[in-house]
């Protein structure tokens, strides 16, 4: 099968079918009194992998990693890392580190104090502390800022303190809780390729727990989408966003059009579906879904083309009336009402500074896609 979307790096061991997972749940339950945090999880990550753990507050993930860390002990199930059961393994015994998003720096230390600190407490001779503090200092481009206080600096250069100082020990695996949920929005985004580029030159394995998909999508070579305690996906970014699993994957990450109806006609992955009202969608994305089953038919905005004439030729146009339209500088977001009263999210970039076909509020206009550019969804 050809991979969906632009190739991250020449690194996918979840495709081999003899790569060894670096780090296992293998049936994890954990509960909380009556609360079910994390219910009967597994899920495998592989040595030098960023992996994304995503979902909504509440969800799981963070007790995911606080369990991987060593802060809580599952109520069933096994977690593993290299092999080893952690059970029972205190936290400053794991080959493990985590960032917390507050970053937990110690104000009257100087920066390369703090980052000195875990070394220190590990016994490691002065001339060696001195050399790896001076390593990591140029790793996160924080040189000319060694003898400041954390009062000093900036979020996002405080930001980077706590990132050298967890990899300063150099764990085996780096634990991130909403490491840039602090930053504001340019900065998080200058921070995000930052990460991705020192975890590719350290060489270690990261896991990020995020609840932004964005941020999930720019650094994760894979990315588990988590729901009340349960894995619902895991795969890598373009393929959650490209072929989600499940009305909720594809709900959840990113902007989408969901058309509840039936399988009327298919062969070889392809189907007519009934949508009601008069709407019938041709796809190619069909799958083994069979005639008669109920389906949905996710389709993204920017698939969906909106014009105020019928396209020549268009497999499937449907017509309605704008009645929102956002401008966002680099796109337009146009909602159209369709006559059964189903909302259609249709985004276009704004390519040109002139659009050749305006439409505004009130508009009768046609949404067209092709038959390849949605997914069926049986779940």
């Amino acid at each position: 099968m050809k991979s969906l979307g632009s190739i991250r790096r020449d690194f996918a061991p979840w495709n081999d079918p003899n790569a060894k997972p670096y780090i296992q749940f293998d049936k994890v339950t954990k509960k909380f009194g009556d609360f079910t945090a994390v219910n009967n999880l597994s899920l495998t990550i592989f040595e030098r992998e960023f992996f994304a753990l995503l979902g909504a507050s509440g969800c799981g993930k963070s007790t995911l990693l606080r369990m991987l860390a060593g802060f809580e002990e599952p109520t069933a199930g096994r977690i593993l890392l290299d092999g080893q059961d952690l059970r029972g393994i205190p936290p400053y015994r794991r080959p493990v580190n985590m960032m917390f998003q507050s970053y937990a720096l110690f104000p009257h230390m100087t920066v390369e104090n703090n980052i000195a600190f875990g070394l220190k407490q590990d016994g490691m001779p002065k001339p060696e502390i001195a050399a790896r503090v001076g390593e990591m200092l140029k790793l996160v481009k924080l040189e000319q800022f060694a003898k400041r206080k954390p009062h000093q600096l900036s979020g996002g250069q405080r930001q980077r303190v706590a990132l050298a100082r967890s990899v300063a020990k150099r764990p085996k695996v780096l634990l991130l809780d909403e490491p840039l949920g602090a930053l504001d929005k340019k900065l998080r985004e200058e921070t995000q390729f930052e990460l991705m580029d020192l975890q590719q030159s350290l060489g270690l394995t990261f896991v990020v727990v995020t609840h932004d998909q964005e941020e999930a999508m720019t650094m994760a070579d894979r990315i588990a989408i988590i729901d009340k305690g349960e894995v619902m996906q895991v795969a890598t970014p373009a393929e959650v966003y490209e072929a989600p699993g499940s009305r909720f994957v594809a709900g959840f990450v990113g902007n989408v059009n969901m058309f509840e109806g039936k399988i009327a006609r298919g062969e070889a992955g392809a189907a007519s579906i009934d949508a009601g009202n008069g709407i019938t969608i041709r796809t190619e994305n069909a799958g083994d879904a069979a005639t008669g089953a109920a389906v949905a038919f996710a389709i993204r905005p920017e698939k969906i083309k909106i014009s105020s004439k019928k396209p020549a030729g268009a497999v499937n146009a449907i017509e309605g009336e704008v009645y929102d339209i956002a401008y966002l500088g680099d796109m337009t977001v146009y909602h159209v009402r369709l006559d059964d009263g189903h909302v259609v999210r249709a985004s276009t970039m704004n390519a040109a500074r002139i659009t050749e076909d305006p439409l505004s509020w009130n508009d009768r206009a046609w949404v067209s896609f092709r038959p390849d550019a949605g997914v069926v969804l049986t779940r």
